[in-house]
């Protein structure tokens, strides 16, 4: 049988690490919780906890909705149980990928976002000498990912202005993309349906993405295809959007028989 009695403190507590793993601990459990509600349950001002979700969100911990309700993010969700949401949509979405390296030849990733940031969740590499290799697992600015750029731009103005907010960057500025030129490249991808990534991730990579949606239409994740410049053809990109397309569609097939 395990240890019943309560634990004893350790002597060194770092109390900004025991509020996170608190609030973190509490999201899992109960779900949608407010900045007041974790402010007031761990005994903090809302300030404070207000910076403790933002790290959570910056890790992958947490998940902010519209209402600014904050929910367990990814890495929480994996945590939980085999089938969460995330990794149903995984396993849902390998044999399309698989199939979409088959076709055309390159590597392929489903990604996700989580604040302003991109997590890929799963990537099948192509076969050829010179390749792109898997990001499974890596997480990357939203801005500067193809999938990122696809969720970015599923975003209405307010929320992007929320999401960008320069209060959020006051410890890391430099990671802050420019406003107006970011707005003009997601204008783009809406107006294509696709994103177009030419060395913005990484010099010397093409990629292109397309959003996998939910069954009322919400963007769940971007899938896209990756590939060294140097074999990027502009000529067949209709076509390789068009067969991400078919893709992206078998997956939300794949996700609604699950």
């Amino acid at each position: 049988m395990g240890n019943t009695e309560p634990k004893t403190p350790p002597p060194y507590v770092v109390t900004s690490v025991d509020h996170a793993l608190r609030a973190a601990v509490m999201l899992q459990l109960e779900g949608g919780l407010t900045v007041s509600q974790i402010a007031e349950r761990l005994g903090v001002a809302r300030s404070t906890a207000h910076r403790l979700l933002q790290t959570l969100m910056y890790r992958d911990f947490a998940v902010q909705d519209e209402q600014r309700v904050y929910h367990p993010g990814p890495v929480l969700e994996l945590a939980t149980h085999s089938q969460s949401r995330t990794s149903r949509l995984r396993a849902a979405a390998l044999p399309h990928l698989q199939r979409l390296v088959d076709l055309v030849g390159e590597s392929a990733n489903l990604t996700i976002r989580a604040g302003d940031t991109a997590r890929f969740i799963a990537s099948v590499e192509c076969r050829q000498a010179l390749r792109v290799g898997s990001r499974e697992g890596m997480v990357f600015p939203a801005h500067r990912t193809t999938a990122g750029l696809v969720l970015l731009a599923e975003l209405g103005s307010a929320e992007l202005d929320e999401l960008y907010d320069e209060a959020r960057y006051t410890e890391r500025p430099d990671e802050r993309p420019d406003l107006p030129s970011l707005r003009t490249q997601l204008a783009k991808v809406r107006r294509a349906g696709f994103a177009l990534n030419d060395g913005l991730s990484e010099r010397g990579v093409v990629a292109v993405g397309v959003p996998v949606r939910d069954a009322d239409g919400t963007a769940l994740a971007g899938l896209s295809v990756s590939m060294p410049s140097v074999r990027y053809d502009r000529n067949q990109l209709p076509t390789l959007v068009a067969t991400l397309h078919r893709a992206a569609g078998g997956i939300e097939a794949s996700r609604r028989d699950r």
